[in-house]
């Protein structure tokens, strides 16, 4: 076993130590409470571990400390480290929730919190800041460092993040010259001004590790490298530009540029994608640095939703570690929701869970978090060989190799990977025999044993679908009555103008709404026939994203895009009458785009209008005389505001109009007993946008369904990923459960408001919260131990055991399934095999019920021997609860 060999431990520690050693005569225990000491054991094994390898950080990071880096890894207060890293998006979630999420990042393994900084939002007017809420920087900045972690500060401005028009300001759009991302000087000098605010806000809060604070990174730009070629010569003068403008702010911390080659020196280039091994920094003394590992991928409407098996995430991750790297960030390790108008576009959906190791609601995505958090502990174990030394590559056969960290008189750490698709192997490294899964990696810290290998998922986990099934849920209707108001079609107010054209909508709307209506007249005096030689059709083209169609106030139908091409042609038949007959097309935008070159100038609306079908030359209507109309009358007199609930624009009645277009919908409801936050089930609504107490929880489209086709419910982890490899969802909305905040809900009755765009039924909808969680444990005696129990140097055969964790404020209230010996099926299916041990069930309920934690041996010891000669498992499945 690995004996621990750090020196300078303090008292502390060595106390710490002495408790262990005496309480841990297993041999004076009975079995049941040999059970509960070991699980004891391990928790407090882990955080001794946390204490020593993190000595002289995580204590003092009040102090200041310095940062630099050298070819090898980020250096903090002149130690090599090796950093795990995720993004959470302070906007993304409510601060009240912030040191939970954070909290649980950080007992996942993680040492840094990664996060954008969103400009349009801290910026909405030139000159004029906001920083309150769910948008208060500084605020997050300091929660991360009250858990005792490191903040890596992405300003970009840039940040894509599939947020609205990429974070930048709209306002940015109509300064006169301007061209985004270039070597222009308008766009320079607004960049230039709010990296400074940005730098001066958290340096006046001294947030910077070398002031004390957990700032040790700092990005400029982002992901800029994938876009360069197309703006020539003032891309690459823009780089210099950039880097060298972020390094004279002096944040006396180091600056990255993600996917970015030709960053000049002294500015990191770092790697974004599903794998980084093979990636390479531009210059021999920059450390290999992965800022984007994508947990997942985000979820748009229309498409089935993606997810990544953990085995290919942790394969990811080990490969980069092993190959060199050794500062790895999660994209997401949580995604949280896009409240309100914050998806970026087109057609983002407003959940943004990422497939994240902690999901949208804050609870922890098992086995996703478990066994990452099991492949960092196994990664910090290797530190001290990690930081030494570069690895030694060693040939193992066809698709198998090893790399091999060394440190003079201590030893050496190993990884051995297969890296083939399909067929395990056996591999022989230092003259003993492994081994190796397909696409898999083994992490063997002294070189000898293996801990960890990211095929073999040993932690907690759940129901696969990811839909929240396994959770017990309490559903409640929404609404025992219900007020309505319906919008106007077409021109609503006389502040409507006219122009002989198509106007393109972003620089119309100035995206002060998603809706423009687009109205015309058309005056028919000829008597019109109604045989097929007289049909009339109605066509338009469209840059994006969605339309309705009215002719003469009444719907005739829809027209909308997709993620991937936000553009559309109408071409359907219309019944005019003879005289007067209007046109009115409203125009939505589902996002601004958010990625691509020049995305900044991407359009949306209607440019092109035809009538086919008459002999009296209208056709092209394209120049005619068009009014517009910015928004909706609804929005214009804030229906949505708490203060306009008792207002008698609304409509009462005792029978509530469905599936009409263009209504405003609205009830109250008592939100269930908890802290727990919410959900809204909207399966039964169209499309359209909801808010709760006057906060918008986002849009919504469950009437977009996802294809049909190409979706698995067993994704194969092997092989390559990317985000169409494994998906879920097919034939169904990309999402039906919309995230309320438990901040956002008080005691009494809650306003809920809906803006109906298409059509659905209110009634059917209901509102959740989450009274427990189901979790389970599958294990066979051939599985390795955990991780933690490493650490200890314990003497004899520790040998696997089952872990089940329960969430903060929650413990076991009930065991549902235990068995030892050929137990079959998967989580919330398990079965009894053909043989099974007796006393399972009370040994298990003696170590779970009533604890956060539990931990059982997998063992013949422990529940005796059912059936001789077979290879035998255990299989555990608990419910959490309050």
């Amino acid at each position: 076993m690995l004996a621990w060999k750090e020196s300078n431990r303090n008292g502390t520690s060595k106390t710490l130590r002495v408790i262990l050693k005496d309480k841990i005569c297993s041999s004076c225990l009975d079995r049941k409470e040999s059970i509960r000491v070991m699980e004891t054991r391990q928790s407090i094994a882990w955080a001794i571990l946390t204490i020593l390898v993190f000595e002289g950080h995580i204590c003092n990071r009040g102090s200041a400390v310095t940062v630099s880096y050298d070819h090898r890894a980020l250096v903090i207060d002149g130690q090599r480290r090796v950093l795990l890293s995720g993004s959470i998006h302070y906007p993304r979630t409510t601060p009240d929730v912030w040191p939970d999420i954070i909290r649980k990042s950080k007992e996942g393994g993680l040492d840094v919190i990664e996060t954008y900084v969103f400009w349009n939002y801290h910026e909405p007017v030139r000159g004029q800041y906001y920083f309150e809420g769910r948008f208060d920087l500084v605020r997050f900045v300091k929660t991360a460092q009250e858990a005792g972690m490191f903040v890596h500060l992405r300003i970009g401005p840039y940040a894509c993040a599939e947020w609205n028009y990429g974070g930048f300001p709209l306002w940015l759009h109509f300064i006169s010259g301007i061209q985004f991302r270039t070597t222009n000087a308008p766009f320079k000098i607004e960049m230039q001004r709010f990296l400074a605010k940005i730098v001066t806000m958290m340096k006046e809060e001294n947030l910077f590790a070398p002031q004390g604070g957990p700032i040790i990174l700092t990005q400029v730009e982002n992901e800029y490298g994938n876009v360069e070629w197309a703006y020539g010569t003032g891309g690459e003068l823009y780089v210099k530009w950039a880097a060298e403008t972020a390094v004279r702010l002096n944040t006396s911390v180091p600056w990255v540029m993600c996917q970015q080659e030709d960053v000049p020196d002294p500015v990191i280039n770092t790697c974004n994608g599903f794998y980084c091994d093979q990636f390479m920094p531009n210059s021999p003394s920059k450390p290999k640095m992965w800022t984007e590992n994508y947990s997942g991928w985000f979820s748009a409407f229309g498409y089935a939703v993606p997810y990544r098996p953990v085995e290919d995430l942790a394969f990811s991750v080990a490969r980069f570690i092993e190959t060199g790297g050794t500062f790895q960030n999660y994209y997401m390790y949580f995604g949280g929701t896009n409240f309100g108008r914050t998806a970026g576009g087109p057609f983002i959906a407003t959940s943004y869970d990422y497939d994240a190791p902690i999901d949208e609601y804050g609870f922890l995505r098992q086995p996703k978090w478990g066994h990452l958090r099991d492949l960092h502990k196994a990664i910090k174990l290797c530190e001290k060989y990690l930081v030494n030394t570069d690895p030694t590559y060693m040939y193992l056969g066809k698709h198998l190799e090893a790399h091999i960290y060394h440190k003079a008189s201590e030893g050496c750490a190993a990884f051995l990977a297969n890296i083939d698709q399909k067929a395990d192997a056996n591999v022989v490294f230092n003259g003993k025999s492994y081994n190796l899964p397909a696409w898999s990696v083994s992490i063997l810290p002294d070189c000898q044993n293996v801990i960890f290998n990211t095929a073999k998922v040993v932690s907690q986990a759940s129901n696969e679908d990811l839909s929240h099934e396994h959770n017990v849920t309490a559903e409640y209707p929404v609404g025992s009555s219900w007020n309505w108001y319906k919008e106007p079609v077409g021109i609503w107010s006389n502040n409507s103008f006219t122009a002989n054209s198509l106007l393109e909508q972003i620089n119309t709307t100035k995206d002060a709404s998603d809706f423009l209506w687009y109205t015309m007249r058309i005056d028919l005096n000829e008597q019109l026939s109604l045989d097929n030689k007289s049909e009339v059709y109605l066509h338009f083209e469209s840059l994006g994203h969605a339309a309705l169609i009215f002719v003469n106030k009444k719907l005739t139908g829809m027209g909308y895009g997709n993620h991937d091409d936000a553009s559309f042609i109408f071409h359907e038949r219309i019944m005019l009458n003879q005289g007067n007959n209007t046109v009115d097309l409203l125009s939505m935008m589902i996002g601004i785009q958010n990625y691509g070159p020049w995305f900044d100038v991407a359009g949306a609306g209607i440019f092109s209008v035809g009538l086919i079908g008459l002999g009296n030359g209208l056709g092209d209507l394209s120049n005619a005389e068009w009014t517009y109309q910015v928004g909706l009358q609804g929005e214009y007199l804030g229906l949505h505001k708490t203060d306009l609930a008792n207002s008698s624009l609304w409509t009462p009645g005792n029978v509530v109009p469905i599936n009409q277009s263009l209504i405003w919908y609205k009830t109250t409801f008592v939100a269930p007993e908890g802290t727990g936050p919410l959900a809204l089930n909207l399966a039964s609504m169209g499309k359209g946008q909801a808010w709760v107490n006057g906060q918008s929880i986002g849009r919504y489209w469950p009437a977009y369904l996802s294809p049909t086709t190409g979706c698995t419910k067993h994704c194969n982890y092997r092989g390559t990923y990317d985000s169409f490899k494994c998906l879920k969802k097919c034939g169904q909305p990309a999402q039906t459960l919309y995230h309320v905040p438990r901040s956002w809900v008080h005691a009494g009755q809650n306003l809920l408001v809906f803006h109906e765009e298409l059509g659905g039924d209110p009634s059917q909808i209901s509102i959740s919260t989450i009274k427990g969680q189901v979790a389970c444990a599958h294990l066979s005696e051939s599985d390795p131990p955990p991780v933690d129990s490493w650490e200890l140097n314990f003497t004899g055969n520790l040998g696997p055991r089952i872990k089940l964790h329960c969430d903060v404020g929650w413990q076991v209230v009930s065991v549902n399934f235990a068995s030892f010996g050929t137990p079959e099926g998967e989580c919330g299916r398990y079965s009894h095999g053909y043989c099974k041990a007796d006393n399972v069930f009370p040994i298990v309920q003696e170590a779970c019920l009533a604890r956060r934690n539990c931990s059982i041996p997998v063992s013949t010891r422990t529940f005796g021997d059912p059936c001789p000669g077979v290879s035998k498992s255990l299989a555990v499945q608990v419910l959490c609860g309050p």
